[in-house]
C-alpha cells in the first residue's frame, strides 16, 4: 500500500510540475524578470516546500537532528545530480554552456552558505555557546547570507534584463496575467502538497527498511523530497527554459542551506548545527566539490560535448555523487 501512495504521489507531481513550469516562464515573460529570477527564487521555494516540511517535523516531531539535517544537505548533493541528468537529456550541447553565467554567483553563494554549515557542524559543542535560547547564531546568520545572495541576484538579473534585447516574440500571449497566476498558484499548491506527502511515505518506507536516521535523510528522503526539483527542470528543460532550470536547482540548494534556521528554531534542544553528526560533513564536501565543478563548467563554456551524450563534468558530478553516498553508508550509517 506505501509503495502505491508512493507512486501516485509522483504521478500528481510529474503533471503538476510541468504545469508548475511552463507558467513560471509565462511569469517570467509576462513580468519581464527573467527566467533566472523566477528560476531561483520562485521556483526553488515551491520545489523545496518538502525539504522544509520534512526538516520541521523530524526536528520538531521526532527529535531527530540528523534526519533533519540529512534531508536539507543530501537533497543539496541530489540536486547538482539532476543538473548532470540535464546535461544528458540536452543533447544538442553542454547544458551549462547555454546558461547565464550569472549562475556562478548563485553556485558561489551556494558554497558559501554550506561552508558556514559545515564549519559549525565541524567546531560542534566549541560554538553551542552561540546562540540566542536554543536557536544557533550562526543558523541566523545562514538565513541573512542567504538574503544577501538574493539580493545580489537580484540585482544581476534585473540589470542583465535592462541591456538585453527585447526582440523575442511572446509565446503565452493566449494567456492573460491573472490566468497565468491562477493556474500558477494551483499547480504550485498541487506540488508542494504531494511533494509533502511524499516525504511523509518516504518516511515511512524508510522507517521500515531499518535504516538509520542519518543515512535515510541524506539519501533516501532527499530523494524523495527532490522529486518536484527533477519534474520542474525536466519540464523548464523541454520549454528550452535553461536558466529556469538551472537556476531551480542552485536556488533549490541556497534555499535548503538556509532553511536550517527554521529548521533549528524548531529543534529545542539546542543549535542543531553543533549537535548534529560529523559525518554530515561528508556531503557538504560532496556539495561544494560538485558546486566548484558546475563553475567551472559556467566558466569554461564548451560548445560541444566531449562524449556525445555527456559534457565532461556530468559524469564527474555523477561519479561524486555515488562516491559520497558510498561514503555516507561506508561511515556507519547505513544497513
Amino acid at each position: 500500500m506505501v509503495w502505491l501512495k508512493f507512486v501516485l504521489c509522483l504521478v500528481i507531481i510529474l503533471f503538476a510540475g510541468i504545469k508548475l513550469a511552463r507558467y513560471g516562464d509565462a511569469i517570467a515573460e509576462k513580468t519581464g524578470l527573467g527566467r533566472l529570477w523566477i528560476g531561483l527564487v520562485l521556483l526553488a521555494a515551491i520545489t523545496s516546500m518538502p525539504e522544509l516540511v520534512t526538516g520541521v517535523s523530524a526536528a520538531a516531531v521526532v527529535g531527530l537532528p540528523d534526519l533533519a539535517l540529512g534531508t536539507l544537505l543530501g537533497s543539496c548533493s541530489l540536486n547538482l545530480f539532476i543538473l548532470a541528468l540535464l546535461d544528458i537529456f540536452h543533447q544538442r550541447t553542454p547544458v551549462l554552456t547555454e546558461a547565464s553565467p550569472g549562475h556562478v554567483i548563485s553556485a558561489g553563494w551556494g558554497i558559501l552558505l554550506m561552508a558556514i554549515a559545515a564549519g559549525t557542524i565541524f567546531a560542534g559543542e566549541r560554538v553551542s555557546g552561540l546562540a540566542l535560547g536554543w536557536l544557533g547564531i550562526l543558523s541566523i546568520v545562514i538565513f541573512i547570507a542567504y538574503l544577501l545572495g538574493m539580493w545580489r541576484m537580484f540585482r544581476y538579473e534585473r540589470s542583465r534584463q535592462l541591456l538585453a534585447a527585447t526582440a523575442t516574440s511572446p509565446k503565452y500571449d493566449e494567456f492573460t496575467t491573472r490566468t497565468v497566476y491562477i493556474r500558477f498558484a494551483l499547480a504550485a499548491a498541487a506540488v508542494i502538497a504531494a511533494g509533502i506527502w511524499l516525504a511523509f511515505i518516504g518516511d515511512e518506507i524508510g522507517e521500515t527498511t531499518g535504516w538509520s536516521d542519518t543515512f535515510v535523510g541524506s539519501l533516501f528522503l532527499a530523494i524523495t523530497t527532490s522529486m518536484p526539483e527533477l519534474v520542474v527542470t525536466m519540464a523548464a528543460l523541454r520549454l528550452g527554459a535553461i536558466d529556469m532550470a538551472v537556476a531551480d536547482i542552485l536556488g533549490s540548494n541556497m534555499f535548503n542551506i538556509a532553511i536550517i534556521a527554521p529548521v533549528d528554531l524548531s529543534y529545542t534542544q539546542g543549535p542543531i548545527l553543533s549537535l548534529a553528526s560529523s559525518s554530515h560533513l561528508i556531503t557538504a564536501a560532496v556539495v561544494v566539490v560538485m558546486n566548484l565543478l558546475v563553475i567551472a563548467g559556467l566558466r569554461f563554456r564548451q560548445r560541444r560535448k566531449v562524449f556525445k551524450v555527456l559534457s565532461w563534468y556530468a559524469p564527474v558530478l555523477i561519479v561524486i555523487y555515488i562516491i559520497g553516498a558510498y561514503a555516507l553508508f561506508g561511515s556507519g550509517l547505513g544497513l
